[in-house]
């Protein structure tokens, strides 16, 4: 049998791999020193890439109730048992948190020979910028004395694949994910993760060499740099998908049919087949073939088609476009046996095509299947409101959360697959009011903590091999703890990340000029990709005096004073109050613009942007009695109306904030008791509906990446604004519902709490409401209207609202 055919027998296979994976999951080691070895083979590269296999047979003299065993590798693995896929990892991290994977592989054992396998590959230079490494090596560890026989050692074998190399792929833009691969049949060791070794296997196997036992996070004296940390996170799903429609082919024998029964192609032939998935997906396509001496199988993954001036348009349309993207090759390399290929990363794809070409032999290619993976986040929210024109908006956007959710956050799923602070504050208030799920978040927030230089800064982006600095986004990071104390609660997580936050903070406490703006920042200080922003940095002068910046730093000096106040040390509460105070004074003073009735980005007051102005709002520096009349003069056209009264005035050109942004715009939007106008903000995402696309764009046409999820902010704002759900005090211990409902007529929305759900509904009756509000047991709050409070109890509450 080959491989992916062990692996992956049937869906039943599928649910007992999950299995497999989830129980053991939990489980503390029985020593606290282990025994078992990292081990690698002799010779094998150790910055270059590399595929290498493991095998070791156990004797059992009865088949096990359980059997757990913890399990790593560098860069990542794939466990089988029996010649059962068992799991796949580990989480990334860095490796000073290297992850090991728990699995109760007892279900998978039975008496008598037990063959345990596992392919490893370390992508070496080649690797996603995302993986961190030290070099190519295995790890299983048994967590009870029975199952210490499955340990690595050199009792175990190794080989190195030879069949499987790299594909730079050929894209245009900014790529640091995963590269192509290219699996040569004829030369691939079908038969090395199998039952029990077979008469017909190539005799390449060795013993495995060793490079020092697998040693616990702060072990005294390590012997190596893999410090071992279990991984919290659940096993991504894995779940058999329709593989999508055949929309253009160039040959008779890929017909419709194509999907359901194959096809074969003739010797010295070609043929192309176009699949549309009908929405973006991740996950791992499997080909089965056989025959096909000297053919090639190419798959190609786009996120969308182009056209010949490289552009995307309208995401359903294929005539007159072409496909490029990351690049899949297998050559079957002959013979009668199927042959399953399936590449060792998972993929990022609307659109498919497959490219086959045979040389002296026809090949037949059995099946396309398509098994989805991500995180494995579960929709508990929901929004429904009677305009129709809401449910693709939070349908598209929970999507595009999921696809960029898997071992991380990341910003996404085909051009990075990089962690960002900026992304990830927003993608963790999804993953918290849509899934009421905070595991990802707490791993990101603990990953950006590890990721601090000396002098106090998170990097950007973690787990990451490339170093990138981006100061503002620290700011974030404190906004993304305090952020987590609110809808989460877990005092004792939150009040570990203080120390975190006054690190960050001082960075920017001794960039503060003395008259109260921060000086010239370094580094990278990203905000938004402004149209006119350079490398999306706002404007500073020779000295600095970025209103952007300094309102960023007033925003974390604010959550900090509340941190310190909860957790820490009240003195350093009153110290970042007062600078806070400082900085809103000075933006006042040195950037408001009585001309324009504006704030300006610098004190020169030459360049003026949407966000200085977002943020001056929904901070407050700008005074509340001014707030509408700013907001109504920096939105577009389109969106004036929302104020509720027309722009007066001579207005500046000013910076727009892209899709990102917008989330800030919402913020300031609700701030100003303008939040019955917020579903007005949402053209641009009606518009990308009517573009085809089935996830949010990075940013407007042209746009990179069609799967951001900084841009699936709406889902959050559906529940929070206009559905009226926010956190009344820290860990949603209490709720304040204060819906804004404009001009709909009924609203019917949940969100899960950490104590269960609040189940809101509203009906327009005559020239008022009915409201219904259900709150889980133990939460109590207040209903918001017209400034009015109506409160709260656990339970179902009925009010009429006028």
């Amino acid at each position: 049998m080959n491989r992916m055919v062990r692996g992956w027998v049937n869906i039943t296979v599928s649910a007992l791999w999950f299995f497999a994976s989830s129980v053991g999951r939990g489980q503390e080691a029985a020593e606290t020193r282990w025994s078992a070895q990292w081990i690698t083979a002799a010779g094998a590269a150790e910055r270059d890439q590399v595929v290498l296999h493991f095998r070791k047979t156990i004797e059992l003299k009865q088949a096990p109730t359980k059997f757990v065993v913890d399990v790593s590798a560098d860069n990542q693995f794939i466990l089988y048992v029996n010649g059962v896929e068992a799991g796949r990892g580990p989480s990334r991290a860095d490796l000073a948190h290297w992850r090991y994977e728990t699995y109760d592989i007892g279900p998978l054992l039975h008496a008598g020979r037990n063959a345990l396998a596992a392919t490893v590959w370390h992508f070496g230079t080649h690797a996603a910028i995302a993986q961190m490494s030290e070099r190519a090596g295995f790890l299983l560890h048994g967590v009870g004395e029975a199952e210490r026989v499955a340990d690595t050692n050199v009792t175990w074998e190794v080989e190195e694949e030879t069949g499987i190399s790299l594909l730079k792929p050929k894209v245009n833009g900014y790529f640091a994910a995963e590269p192509g691969e290219r699996w040569d049949g004829g030369r691939f060791d079908w038969y090395a993760t199998g039952a029990i070794p077979s008469a017909n296997e190539r005799s390449l196997w060795n013993k495995a060499v060793r490079l020092g036992r697998g040693a616990l996070r702060e072990e005294q004296d390590a012997p190596n740099n893999w410090q071992l940390v279990r991984d919290s996170l659940p096993p991504m799903e894995r779940t058999e998908m329709a593989p999508g429609k055949v929309v253009r082919t160039s040959c008779a024998a890929a017909s419709g049919k194509f999907l359901r029964e194959g096809m074969t192609l003739p010797a010295r032939s070609q043929c192309s087949v176009l699949v549309d998935n009908g929405e973006l997906t991740t996950g791992y396509p499997v080909v089965t073939a056989s025959e096909g001496h000297g053919a090639t199988i190419r798959l190609t993954y786009a996120e969308a088609l182009l056209d010949d001036r490289g552009q995307k348009g309208n995401r359903n349309q294929i005539e007159g476009k072409h496909i490029e993207g990351v690049v899949d090759e297998f050559l079957p390399g002959g013979g009668s046996s199927r042959r399953e290929f399936s590449p060792l990363s998972w993929r990022t794809w609307r659109y498919l095509q497959i490219d086959v070409e045979t040389y002296d032999e026809p090949v037949k290619i059995e099946a396309l299947r398509t098994w989805f993976s991500a995180y494995p986040f579960v929709e508990k929210a929901y929004f429904h409101a009677d305009d129709a024109s809401l449910d693709p908006i939070w349908k598209i956007g929970w999507r595009t959360a999921r696809l960029d959710a898997h071992d991380t956050y990341m910003d996404t799923p085909y051009w990075e697959r990089l962690q960002y602070v900026g992304d990830t504050r927003i993608q963790a208030l999804i993953s918290y009011t849509v899934a009421g799920d905070d595991r990802l978040a707490r791993q990101a927030i603990e990953a950006f903590d590890a990721s601090r230089v000396p002098d106090g800064l998170t990097q950007s982006r973690y787990p990451s091999s490339l170093v990138q600095m981006i100061p503002t986004f620290s700011l974030m990071w404190v906004g993304m703890v305090h952020d987590f104390w609110m809808y989460r609660g877990d005092a004792e997580f939150v009040r570990g990340q203080v120390a975190g936050a006054r690190t960050a903070l001082d960075w920017f406490l001794r960039r503060q000029r003395a008259d109260g703006l921060l000086g010239r920042i370094s580094w990278w200080p990203f905000v938004d990709w402004g149209a006119d922003f350079r490398d999306g940095v706002p404007s500073q002068d020779e000295d600095g005096g970025s209103a952007v910046m300094t309102l960023q730093f007033v925003e974390a000096l604010r959550y900090g004073a509340e941190l310190e106040r909860a957790f820490g040390d009240a003195s350093l509460a009153e110290k970042y109050e007062k600078a806070a105070e400082r900085a809103s004074r000075a933006v006042r003073k040195f950037c408001w613009n009585d001309k324009f009735g504006l704030l300006a980005d610098t004190p020169a007051q030459k360049h003026f942007s949407q966000h200085a102005n977002i943020l001056g709002v929904w901070l407050d520096v700008i005074p509340a009695e001014r707030q509408k009349e700013v907001l109504a003069k920096i939105l577009s056209r389109s969106d004036a109306g929302i104020a509720g009264i027309a722009a007066s005035g001579e207005a500046p050109a000013m910076t727009p904030a892209t899709y990102y942004f917008r989330f800030y715009l919402a913020r300031a939007v609700e701030h100003a008791g303008m939040g019955d106008g917020y579903l007005k903000l949402l053209e641009p995402w009606r518009e990308m509906v009517g573009l085809g696309l089935t996830t949010w764009a990075e940013s407007p046409e042209p746009t990179r990446s069609d799967s951001h999820a900084w841009s699936a902010h709406p889902n959050y704002d559906f529940l929070r604004i206009v559905a009226g759900i926010r956190p009344g005090s820290a860990g949603f211990e209490k709720v304040v519902i204060e819906p804004h409902l404009g001009e709909l007529k009924e609203v019917k929305a949940a969100m899960p709490l950490p104590k269960g759900m609040v189940e809101v509904e509203y009906r327009r009756v005559g020239n008022g409401w009915e409201a219904k509000v259900t709150l889980p047991a133990g939460i109590s709050g207040d209903l918001v209207w017209n400034r009015k409070l109506i409160s709260l109890h656990a339970g179902e509450n009925v009010s009429t609202l006028k």
